[in-house]
């Protein structure tokens, strides 16, 4: 796979679902608000907060007038749907930097094993590392042991949130409280499956789809795949690449990627040139209802387990 050539310098959108989500929130609170400031509260560049906009826009979330952007009815019913409390709080010895920031994830303790998962989303999503706690018995405990948080920190947390059986906290941490906030809030998003859009694929998707409506299916494969790099394109347009929880290409296009469209078929092969060159990735055609509207591809998983590089070949399920 390569990347598409003609394209300007630094225009690549970075920004995750914490970006959006955060934009949601800002455009509650700051009403109306212009994208300018917008772009500011994100920490992100005026250029993303464009892509994030228009992201925005397609899914109905907001509208423009004279005056500024605001939240539409459809964007608070998406602001509404993040069922999270949080709050920036000083959590002490317990966590490893400056800056914490709690989320209190409701009904969420069956989707914890160790909290090992969640520090690694944490991570990848600009924190030093995130620590989780469920609360089962009355008690905040880590997840997996039957270990009680000291009692300082349990009565700040009960004075914090209202807390039931069941509900989980994840702790954000970092060398600023931009980036505690941002890595607890993307592991909370990740816990309740992401913002809720209303959209059917049939709305979304086609052969002519931009990076905007190609966003969420990426990055719900990125977090599939552990966070490994994940590229997409539409048949007729310019695609995604993220890499770390970011995109950092929207004007994405590659080998690979068009030989999936065109032939309709899977493919496992070493790119040859490009960002990926020399690894091994797996790229699949996007069928819908019998027609190749575009192509997925990721870093191959086989790759990780194996030090053997075989020979290029076609899936043998499309043969």
């Amino acid at each position: 796979m390569y990347p598409t050539t003609g394209r300007r310098p630094g225009s690549a959108a970075k920004f995750s679902d914490y970006h959006i989500w955060k934009a949601l929130m800002c455009l509650d609170q700051f009403i109306p608000v212009g994208r300018k400031r917008l772009s500011e509260q994100l920490s992100i560049g005026e250029g993303s907060t464009r892509t994030l906009l228009a992201l925005l826009e397609k899914y109905g979330c907001t509208f423009t007038n004279k005056t500024g952007i605001y939240l539409s009815e459809e964007g608070e019913k998406v602001r509404n749907s993040v069922v999270m409390e949080m709050a920036h709080l000083n959590i002490g010895s317990m966590t490893i930097s400056d800056y914490d920031c709690a989320v209190k994830v409701p009904h969420a303790s069956k989707r914890i094993k160790y909290g090992s998962e969640e520090s690694d989303v944490a991570l990848r999503n600009g924190a030093r590392g995130a620590t989780t706690l469920v609360f089962t018995n009355g008690k905040l405990r880590f997840p997996g042991t039957d270990q009680v948080v000291d009692g300082d920190i349990q009565d700040l947390f009960l004075k914090t949130f209202k807390l039931k059986e069941e509900d989980v906290i994840i702790i954000g941490t970092s060398n600023t409280p931009e980036n505690a906030e941002m890595g607890a809030v993307s592991v909370a998003l990740s816990l309740i499956g992401g913002l809720k859009f209303k959209k059917e694929l049939h709305g979304i998707l086609s052969s002519s789809s931009n990076t905007n409506e190609l966003i969420s299916l990426a990055f719900a494969i990125h977090e599939l795949v552990g966070g490994l790099p994940v590229c997409a394109k539409s048949k007729n347009n310019l695609g995604i690449r993220i890499e770390d929880g970011v995109v950092i290409d929207n004007a994405y296009s590659g080998a690979v990627l068009e030989e999936a469209i065109q032939t309709g078929k899977t493919y496992r092969k070493i790119a040859e040139s490009g960002p990926y060159k020399g690894i091994r990735v797996i790229v699949t055609p996007i069928d819908l209802d019998g027609t190749v509207i575009g192509a997925i591809g990721v870093v191959d998983l086989k790759e990780l387990f194996s030090s053997h590089l075989y020979d290029s070949y076609i899936m043998p399920s499309n043969r």
